[in-house]
C-alpha cells in the first residue's frame, strides 16, 4: 500500500514539502497525487508533480477527485486551523507546517475534530524527529547534568527587507481581522521555543505562567527581537531569546541547565554535547515518512499535535499581548540599501545569548532598551 498524498500550498515553504513528497513518490513510499494553491495562476512549482498529479485552487475539490490520505498543510499561519479542519472532515490525516495554531481554542477544535474522525495530526516540527532526543533524556534520568534547573534556548539571524515583502502576512500581527502573531519566537523561532519545550517533558502541558517582552527595530506590527518565560507548576522554567536584527547570526541552540552540569543542542544540524562532550544523535526521522508509516502500521508519531500545547498557550500569550516595544534608535543601525536592507541592534546577539545562559529575561539583565 502507497499512502496518498496532496500538498495545500505550493510556494513558500511549501515548495519543500512537495520536492520532499516527490523525492518519496518517485521511490515508490507514497503516491503524491496533486496540490493546490488559491493563486489565479498554477505556480511554477506545479512542474515539481508527477505528470498524473492533479492542481487545484481549493482543497476540498482536489480532495474529492484524489481521495488523499494524508493532506500536508503548508499555507500560511493564519490558514492552517481552516485548513486541517477541512482534511480532518475528509477522514485525512494532516501534517500541518508550524506553528500548527495560533490559540488553544483552535488547538482543541483540531485536537477534537482529529479524535472524531480518528485521524492524526503531525506538527511540523523537525526537531522533534531528532535521536537527540532520547540522549537528552537519558541524561536526564541518569542524573548525567544532575537535577535539571531550567531550560533555555537562543537563536541570531539576520532578516533583509526583501524577507518582510515576501508575502502579505510577514512582520504582521493580523491581517484582514485576523491573527498572524509572525513574530520572532513564535514563527522564525518557533521550532526554538517548541524543542525547548519538548526536552522539558511538559510539551503537552499548560504551562502556570507566561512572561512575554517583545521588541522591534523595523516599523512592523510584530517583533523582530523579544524573550519570554514559560513557568510550569512544578516550579520548572522555559526562557527563550531571538532576535533577526544581529550583526553576526548564530545558529539557534536548545541548553539544559543541571546541578552538575549542562547539556547544548543545535538542533538544526543536529549537534549534542552533553557536558562539553560530543554526544552522537543519530539521523532525524522525515516528519512526512513518520506520518506514512503511522498509516501503514500504526507507527507511533514522533511530533504529535499534543506536544505542541504549551507552545501554542505560548503562541497565544504572544498573540494577546499589547503589542511590540520600539528599541531606541540610538541603539539600532541598518546595513546595506534596498531589498537587502537589513536592521542590526547593537550587541543583539548577546543580549539573546545571555537571557538563555543566565535564564533571564531582557529586564533582568539589564538590557539598556528594555524595561
Amino acid at each position: 500500500m502507497r499512502p496518498r498524498v496532496v500538498v495545500a500550498g505550493m510556494t513558500g515553504y511549501a515548495e519543500v514539502h512537495l520536492r520532499r513528497a516527490r523525492a518519496m513518490h518517485d521511490a515508490n513510499e507514497i503516491v503524491l497525487a496533486g496540490a493546490c494553491d488559491v493563486k489565479q495562476t498554477v505556480p511554477d512549482t506545479a512542474s515539481v508533480l508527477p505528470s498524473d498529479a492533479l492542481v487545484s485552487r481549493d482543497l476540498r475539490d482536489l480532495i474529492d477527485r484524489t481521495t488523499p490520505d494524508i493532506v500536508v498543510v503548508a499555507t500560511p499561519p493564519h490558514t492552517h486551523l481552516p485548513v486541517a479542519l477541512t482534511a480532518v472532515s475528509a477522514g485525512c490525516h494532516v501534517l500541518v507546517e508550524k506553528p500548527p495554531v495560533l490559540s488553544l481554542d483552535a488547538f482543541e477544535r483540531l485536537a477534537t475534530a482529529a479524535q472524531r474522525r480518528r485521524v492524526q495530526v503531525q506538527t511540523g516540527f523537525q526537531s522533534f524527529g531528532s535521536m537527540a532526543l532520547h540522549a537528552l533524556r537519558a541524561a536526564v534520568e541518569t542524573k548525567t547534568i544532575g537535577m535539571v534547573t531550567g531550560v533555555g534556548t537562543a537563536g541570531a539571524w539576520i532578516r533583509r527587507d526583501g524577507y518582510y515583502q515576501r508575502n502579505s502576512w510577514a512582520g504582521r500581527r493580523r491581517l484582514n481581522g485576523e491573527f498572524v502573531v509572525d513574530g520572532v519566537l513564535t514563527n522564525p523561532f518557533a521550532h526554538a521555543v517548541a524543542t525547548a519545550l519538548l526536552v522539558t517533558g511538559k510539551a503537552d502541558a499548560l504551562p502556570q505562567h507566561i512572561e512575554t517582552e517583545l521588541y522591534q527595530a523595523r516599523q512592523i506590527e510584530a517583533d523582530d527581537t523579544s524573550c519570554a518565560r514559560l513557568r510550569f507548576p512544578n516550579g520548572l522554567e522555559v526562557v527563550a531569546a531571538a532576535t533577526l536584527c544581529t550583526e553576526q547570526e548564530f545558529e539557534p541552540y536548545v541548553v539544559l541547565h543541571g546541578t552538575r552540569g549542562k547539556a547544548r543542542w543545535w538542533y538544526r544540524s543536529n549537534i549534542l554535547e552533553i557536558n562539553g562532550e560530543r554526544v552522537p544523535a543519530g539521523t532525524p526521522i522525515d516528519l512526512l515518512r513518520n506520518l506514512v508509516m503511522h498509516v501503514k502500521d500504526r507507527t507511533p508519531l514522533v511530533a504529535p499535535l499534543s506536544q505542541t500545547r504549551a507552545f501554542t498557550a505560548f503562541v497565544q500569550a504572544v498573540r494577546d499581548h499589547s503589542g511590540p516595544r520600539r528599541v531606541s534608535a540610538d541603539w539600532v543601525y541598518t546595513v546595506d540599501a534596498g531589498m537587502e536592507r537589513r536592521y542590526v541592534i547593537d550587541r543583539a546577539d548577546k543580549f539573546v545569548e545571555s537571557a538563555a545562559e543566565s535564564m533571564a529575561l531582557f529586564s533582568e539583565l539589564g538590557v539598556p532598551w528594555a524595561t
